[in-house]
C-alpha cells in the first residue's frame, strides 16, 4: 500500500471541521484535513467591517466542548495581547473579522489541517482483508496527486451560493452574489442602480454599507424581497433553546415529512435580521430624510423576480427584472445596473464522492441520510464510518449550521469514533421540554 494510513481524514476546512481537528488534537486518533483553499477563510466577501456573527463569542471552535482548550477565543485574545482590549469591548457578539482571524491562528497550529489540496476522489478499497477509504487529492501549486487512506471520513465542505433560477444563466460582472460582496462592492459602487435581492442578515448588511456609501456615489438603491417582510430574526432566550442538544434529539425523532413542514416555519429562528442591523438602517433613512430630503432608495417586500433580460446601451448593460408582487398578483418590471443576489446558500454535496455514491444511502429527495450520531447510513455493514457537518438540516434542525452547537456535534463524533465518553455530552441543556415522553 502507497500512502500513510489515517485513523480519520476530513475533506473541507471550515469552521466545523477546524473545530473538529482542534479537538482531536487532544486525543491519540492520527487525523488529516484537507482544504483547497490555499489558508482558511470564513466568507471572506463578508467580512464588512463592524459586522459580527450572530452567536456570542462562547461558540468559539472549542469551548463548549473543552473550555479549557489552548484553541478556545479567550486563549487566542491571551496570545494576541487582546484580553484587556475585549473586557473593555464588553461585547458578547464579536466581529467576524475577528472570529475570521481566530480561526486562522487555530489552523496554523495544528499539523493536521493542510491547504491548497483539493480532494478529487474517495473510494472504498479492500487491502490485506480490510477496509479502507481512498483518497486522492491535487495540491493546487504544484499540480502533485496524493493518495492517502483512512479508516473513517468526515464530510465538510460546507455551502455553496444559491442563485435564483432566473438569474443562473446571465453572465456580467454587475450580477453576482453576496458571498463575493467585498471583491466586487468597489466596481458596484460606480454603477448608476443597485438593486439588493433577498432579506436574511446578509442581504441587510449588504444594504446597509451600500446605504453608507450612497453619499458619497449618485446611485440608486433597491432593497427588493419574495419575503412578507424585512423582519428580525427571533432572538428572544427562549427561542434561542431551539438550538441546543435537546431540540436536536426532539427534531430527529420526529417523521421526516413532519421535520420538512417544521423547517420551512422556522424560518425567522435562524433566517431574520438581527435588531441591530434593522435600527442602524432605519436611523438612517432617518437621517437622511430630514427636512424632507427625497431618498433615493426603495424597498419592496412581496416581490419574486420571474425573468431576467440584458440590455445593452452607450453606457454598458443593464438588466431588466420581471418581478410578480405575491399579494396584489401583479406584474412589474424594474430595470437596474447591478444586481446583488443575497439569496442564501445550499449544502453541497461534492464531486469526490462519486466513487462511494453507491455505498451511501439517499432519502427520496436526494439527502443523506444521516444517523443520529452524525454518521451515514451505509448500503454495507462495514466498520468505516462517514460522518457529516452541516449536512443534517433536514434530519437534525435548524442547529446544523449554527456555529454554537459545532462543539457538540463534534464531541458527538469523536466520542462515537472512540467508542467512550471523551467529551462529555450533557442531556438537559435548557429549561423548556420539547416533547412528551
Amino acid at each position: 500500500m502507497n500512502g500513510k494510513i489515517y485513523d480519520l481524514i476530513g475533506v473541507g476546512l471550515g469552521p466545523f471541521n477546524l473545530g473538529l481537528a482542534a479537538l482531536l488534537d487532544q486525543t491519540n486518533l492520527d487525523c488529516l484535513f484537507l482544504e483547497q483553499k490555499p489558508e482558511f477563510q470564513w466568507h471572506p466577501g463578508l467580512l464588512i467591517e463592524n459586522s459580527t456573527i450572530q452567536v456570542p463569542f462562547l461558540a468559539d471552535l472549542v469551548t463548549m466542548a473543552d473550555p479549557c482548550s489552548p484553541y478556545s477565543f479567550l486563549n487566542y485574545l491571551h496570545a494576541q495581547s487582546r484580553l484587556y482590549h475585549f473586557y473593555f469591548f464588553e461585547k458578547f457578539h464579536i466581529p467576524r473579522r475577528e472570529y475570521n482571524h481566530y480561526c486562522r491562528w487555530v489552523s496554523q497550529q495544528l499539523n493536521s489541517c493542510q491547504f491548497g489540496q483539493r480532494v478529487e476522489s474517495l473510494t472504498l478499497e479492500n487491502i490485506d482483508f480490510e477496509t479502507y477509504y481512498k483518497i486522492e487529492s491535487r495540491e493546487l501549486k504544484t499540480g502533485k496527486m496524493n493518495t492517502y487512506f483512512a479508516h473513517h471520513l468526515v464530510l465538510g465542505v460546507g455551502s455553496i451560493p444559491q442563485v435564483p433560477p432566473c438569474f443562473q444563466n446571465i453572465y456580467s460582472d454587475h450580477i453576482f452574489h453576496s458571498a463575493e460582496f467585498l471583491n466586487r462592492r468597489d466596481r458596484a459602487l460606480q454603477s448608476d442602480s443597485i438593486t439588493v435581492i433577498g432579506s436574511g442578515q446578509s442581504a441587510a448588511e449588504v444594504f446597509y454599507e451600500l446605504l453608507q456609501q450612497q453619499s458619497n456615489y449618485s446611485y440608486r438603491l433597491e432593497w427588493h424581497t419574495r419575503s412578507a417582510g424585512f423582519l428580525p430574526m427571533e432572538y428572544s432566550k427562549l427561542g434561542l433553546e431551539h438550538f441546543s442538544p435537546d431540540y436536536i434529539d426532539y427534531f430527529y425523532h420526529l417523521p421526516p415529512q413532519k421535520r420538512d413542514r417544521l423547517l420551512s416555519e422556522q424560518r425567522l429562528l435562524y433566517k431574520g435580521i438581527s435588531f441591530e442591523t434593522i435600527a442602524d438602517i432605519y436611523d438612517l433613512l432617518y437621517e437622511r430624510s430630514i427636512g424632507g430630503q427625497p431618498l433615493n432608495v426603495r424597498l419592496l417586500p412581496l416581490v419574486e423576480v420571474k425573468e431576467v433580460e440584458r440590455v445593452t446601451t452607450e453606457k454598458g448593460d443593464r438588466f431588466v427584472l420581471g418581478y410578480r408582487h405575491s399579494q396584489q398578483e401583479t406584474r412589474f418590471t424594474h430595470e437596474t445596473d447591478c444586481v446583488i443576489l443575497a439569496t442564501g446558500y445550499r449544502h453541497a454535496i461534492p464531486r469526490c464522492i462519486d466513487g462511494i455514491r453507491d455505498l451511501i444511502q439517499w432519502d427520496s429527495r436526494g439527502r443523506y441520510e444521516v444517523k443520529f450520531d452524525y454518521r451515514l447510513a451505509l448500503n454495507r455493514e462495514i466498520s468505516n464510518h462517514i460522518f457529516v457537518q452541516n449536512g443534517e438540516l433536514h434530519t437534525h434542525g435548524i442547529g446544523a449550521p449554527d456555529l454554537g452547537l459545532g462543539a457538540h456535534r463534534n464531541s458527538v463524533i469523536i466520542n462515537t469514533l472512540l467508542g467512550e465518553t471523551v467529551y462529555p455530552v450533557e442531556r438537559r441543556n435548557v429549561f423548556q421540554q420539547f416533547g412528551v415522553a
